[in-house]
């Protein structure tokens, strides 16, 4: 087998998984046991989101609970990992070196979108951990660029986590927690579409997603699978994503996740 490279694309579902983490969380679990231990990780995650690309520089991050009307014991939950203001300050180099503007952030702690993969892959809170913002408003390309500005961090065993869910259409999850019913048809059509285009490394016809109708469906704004376009370029051009894990989460959540070789 090929090695796989230190980036990794994650499903963080609805907060309830950090409580719920079944298939999916054992798979990331196991995941996270095969690939060593890394000096330090980038976690990108669509619930931090800013004009330009800001790297999170504080030294104990907190936990952000950034979500309502959810489990009392969710609040509870900590995720005491540190940060590493000195590799906050390589991804800031990084970004600067391709050409992208920088912010920086000595406050910002994990919201749900970071802390709950990693306390499902890395439960001991033992790995440091710099934020990284995400920038919506500059679609596909923009989240890709990110990423490319990124791949060199691999060399120093800096790992680039990328957060989200392939699909994420919010009023479908309400309508189905507050009525049931089954999976809608565009939930697996797209989790599909997404898993043919990155087997083939199909990156012009990934960024153009918004061209597929189930792709309009499943994500009414970006934010959520940008992520996955910055993962693909931390990546590199040789590399090959591979699907650890692929299903469906509360009908309507694809929590499909990828590694690369």
């Amino acid at each position: 087998m090929t090695a796989r490279r230190p980036v990794l694309f994650v499903p963080h579902g609805s907060p309830m998984f950090a409580l719920h983490p079944g298939a999916a969380g054992a798979a990331m679990s196991q995941l996270a046991t095969q690939l060593g231990t890394p000096r330090a990780i980038v976690v990108v995650s669509p619930h931090w989101e800013t004009t330009v690309p800001t790297v999170g520089f504080a030294t104990r991050p907190e936990t952000i609970h950034d979500f309502g009307g959810f489990d009392p014991r969710l609040y509870q939950m900590q995720y005491p990992a540190t940060g590493c203001p000195e590799v906050a300050a390589q991804v800031v180099t990084a970004l600067q070196n391709a050409g992208l503007p920088t912010a920086q952030d000595a406050q910002r702690g994990l919201d749900h979108g970071a802390w709950i993969p990693l306390r499902q892959m890395f439960p001991d809170a033992d790995i440091p951990v710099v934020p990284l913002s995400v920038q919506s408003h500059l679609g596909p390309e923009h989240a890709y660029r990110v990423g490319q500005a990124l791949a060199s961090l691999a060399a120093h065993n800096i790992w680039v986590i990328a957060s989200g869910n392939v699909t994420h259409n919010l009023r479908d999850f309400m309508l189905v927690s507050m009525q049931g019913g089954a999976t809608p048809p565009y939930v697996q059509a797209f989790a599909d579409w997404i898993h043919t285009h990155m087997t083939q490394h199909d990156v012009p016809g990934l960024l153009a997603y918004r061209q597929q109708a189930e792709g309009q469906r499943a994500h009414p704004t970006d934010e959520h699978l940008l992520p996955l376009f910055t993962a693909l370029g931390a990546a590199g051009n040789g590399a090959q994503p591979e699907a650890f894990f692929r299903g469906i989460s509360d009908h309507v959540i694809a929590m499909d996740g990828y590694t690369f070789h």
